[in-house]
C-alpha cells in the first residue's frame, strides 16, 4: 500500500484482532492490540485516517459473516484485516472444508468493497502435546487462506512464519494470545508490509531461561487449572469469552495523530459523564 492520502481502515475477527493479551485499562474491553496500533500509526503518517474495530473475542466464521460483514461493507472501507478461523480450527468436529468454505464466502464478500485486504495465516503455538492433532488442521487451514487470498487478490500476513514468536515472551499466559510486546511487534510487521513508517522500537529480549521439569510441570498445571478447565466449562454451558461484549470502536472515528485511541477513549469517557 504506497497510497499516502487518508483513508478508512475496519479491522475484522476475534480476539486475535480485539487485542486480547495487551491490556490496557483505558481503552475499551480493556484491550489495546496491534490494530489499534497500526491505526495509530497509519494517522501520525497520514493525518485523517479513519478507523473501526468490530472484532470480539471467541468469535467463529460464522458469527463474523453474520456480524462483521455488513457493517464493515457499509463503512466504505480502503483497507479491512481479517483474522478468522482460529476458533474454528479448535473446535473439535469442525471440517476443514467447512472452515475453508465460510472463509472464502467471507473475503469473496469483503473483496466486493475494492479496499486493500490483508489476511493472516495462524501460528502453531505449541500449547501442550495435547493439541498436537490440531496441527494439521491448522497447516491445511494456513494452506487454504494462502489459495484464497491469491484469488481474490488479497495480501497474505504470513504470522504462521514469523520465527520472533518461538520467543516464550511474545505470549501470554494463556499461551494462545500474543502478549504485548507480542502485539507490538505484529504491528511493525504489518506497517512494514504496508510500507508504513512507525516508530514502533521492540528491544531485544533473549529467551526465557530453560525451567526446570518441576517448574515445567508446575506451569503446566496452573496452566490447565486457570485456562484449560474454564475452557471446558464453557464449552459444556455452550458461553464464550465474548458473549457480554461489543466491538470496541464500532462505528468509524478520526484518530488523532498525537496521542491516539487513548485521546478518544477520554473523550467518548468524559462525554459519557457529562
Amino acid at each position: 500500500m504506497t497510497r499516502r492520502i487518508p483513508g478508512r481502515y475496519v479491522a475484522l475477527g476475534d480476539s486475535f484482532t480485539e487485542g486480547v493479551g495487551d491490556t490496557s485499562r483505558h481503552l475499551p474491553n480493556g484491550v489495546r492490540g496491534w490494530a489499534d496500533r497500526v491505526a495509530e500509526a497509519l494517522a501520525r503518517d497520514t493525518p485523517g485516517w479513519e478507523y473501526a474495530n468490530l472484532a470480539i473475542r471467541s468469535k467463529r466464521l460464522r458469527h463474523i459473516i453474520a456480524e462483521q460483514i455488513e457493517p464493515a461493507l457499509a463503512m466504505e472501507p480502503t483497507l479491512i484485516t481479517l483474522y478468522a478461523g482460529g476458533n474454528d480450527v479448535m473446535d473439535v468436529g469442525t471440517s476443514i472444508t467447512t472452515i475453508l468454505d465460510q472463509y472464502e464466502f467471507l473475503v469473496s464478500r469483503l473483496a466486493e468493497s475494492g479496499a486493500t485486504i490483508l489476511l493472516f495465516t495462524g501460528y502453531d503455538v505449541e500449547v501442550s502435546p495435547l493439541l498436537a492433532p490440531l496441527r494439521r488442521k491448522n497447516h491445511a487451514y494456513n494452506c487454504g487462506i494462502k489459495t484464497i487470498a491469491a484469488k481474490y487478490g488479497a495480501i497474505v500476513v504470513d504470522y504462521a512464519a514469523l520465527h520472533a514468536y518461538a520467543n516464550p515472551r511474545m505470549w501470554c499466559s494463556d499461551r494462545l494470545h500474543m502478549s504485548k510486546r507480542g502485539h507490538k511487534y505484529l504491528a511493525a510487521h504489518v506497517l512494514e508490509v504496508l510500507q508504513v513508517s512507525h516508530g514502533i522500537v521492540l528491544k531485544e529480549k533473549s529467551h526465557p531461561p530453560k525451567p526446570t521439569w518441576k517448574q515445567r510441570g508446575h506451569g503446566h498445571y496452573l496452566w490447565v487449572a486457570e485456562w484449560v478447565v474454564p475452557l471446558i466449562g464453557r464449552k459444556i454451558r455452550r458461553t464464550t469469552l465474548g458473549d457480554a461484549l461489543t466491538p470496541r470502536w464500532p462505528e468509524l472515528l478520526r484518530v488523532p495523530p498525537k496521542k491516539g485511541l487513548k485521546k478518544v477513549a477520554r473523550r467518548q469517557t468524559t462525554t459519557a459523564a457529562g
